[in-house]
């Protein structure tokens, strides 16, 4: 039989976060939580890169339980982080709170000023990716009941990918926008990578072509888009199944008012689990293109025009996401894995 060979991203590098800060709850974690709660247990939850994530068991006044999720970091990065984090998932709760966990808090321990932390309500999860239909659906939906607040792209906070700040700043046009956004990343790949003279000239061959050619047409001609809250980073480690309700959930937010269809791109590499099957449900719920049979008021939103360069547009933004990695996870080792 032939042997197929897949390269799979291995994380093998030490977290410089400490263990000991999510060993107990600082007092100013601990005076986040609802009135009355007094602290069981704090126990490590999860993996992460770059934090250390753990999960508080209290007791409430009643005698119930509950429970929440602490994420710490430090240095003025990690603060960076928790406020793009908190910022993002309190913009996205107040529109869909069925699909993400409450967020509670941000802010820095009382013993140790250069840690931060985010607190939010605990969901626990089941570690499979959720619904294909159900999650587009409701992803469809976020997208369609969202707007920003001055009717421009960007976000009120900077938001991050891993360690390194996304363009956020607000911009009239999405071509500008994403202009500006893309050559963010080419400059942050060569800091990490090196000059390259084939980069250099994808480079000023995207700025200067493709950007114009793909991403012009949708506010020109008398066609229009809205800028639409996105989550900003949905792939496979960030979304999952609530064990309690088998309902998707959506968490670790990065978050900017953009074109609706950068959310899509994490979902065209073929590394990720989540892929082709979830885009096309997606259109399904937000495109009112002729090949959308349904008359339900869903399938009413009107898609981005011109329809025709709609994967190409995905490829662009797939662009991005590709060269972010090159930065963001540099100190991930590569390793080959083979399947017969």
């Amino acid at each position: 039989m032939a042997t197929t060979v897949d390269l799979v991203p291995v994380w093998d590098q030490p977290n410089d976060i400490p263990e000991k800060w999510v060993e107990s709850v600082d007092e100013n974690v601990a005076s986040k939580l609802p009135a009355g709660s007094q602290v069981k247990g704090i126990f490590r939850w999860g993996f992460s890169h770059w934090t250390r994530t753990a999960k508080i068991v209290t007791e409430q006044a009643d005698g119930t339980q509950k429970l929440f999720f602490l994420k710490v970091t430090q240095d003025e990065v990690g603060k960076a982080m928790v406020w793009g984090e908190y910022e993002s998932m309190n913009a996205l709760h107040s529109i869909s709170p069925e699909l993400t966990p409450a967020p509670i808090a941000r802010g820095t321990f009382a013993q140790a000023d250069n840690v931060h932390f985010f607190l939010c309500q605990f969901m626990d999860m089941t570690g499979d990716l959720p619904d294909v239909d159900t999650s587009m659906k409701m992803l469809a939906k976020l997208h369609t009941q969202s707007s920003s607040p001055n009717g421009k792209y960007g976000f009120h906070v900077p938001t991050l990918h891993g360690r390194f700040p996304q363009f956020t700043e607000w911009t009239e046009s999405w071509e500008d926008f994403f202009t500006k956004s893309i050559r963010m990343v080419f400059d942050n790949e060569e800091r990490s990578q090196g000059p390259d003279k084939e980069v250099q000239h994808l480079c000023r061959e995207t700025l200067s072509k493709v950007v114009p050619r793909l991403l012009r047409p949708l506010e020109t001609g008398g066609r229009h888009i809205k800028p639409c809250l996105i989550h900003g980073d949905l792939w496979d480690g960030n979304t999952s199944t609530n064990r309690a309700t088998d309902t998707p959930v959506i968490f670790d937010a990065t978050c900017i008012y953009a074109h609706n269809e950068l959310e899509l791109a994490p979902m065209r590499p073929e590394r990720h689990r989540m892929g082709k099957k979830y885009r096309e449900a997606y259109f399904n719920h937000f495109d009112a293109s002729p090949r959308k049979e349904s008359h339900e008021p869903e399938a009413k939103t009107v898609g981005s025009q011109p329809q025709e360069d709609e994967d190409d547009r995905g490829a662009l933004y797939c662009l991005q996401v590709n060269l972010q990695l090159t930065y963001i996870e540099l100190q991930i080792t590569v390793i080959v894995v083979g399947s017969t």
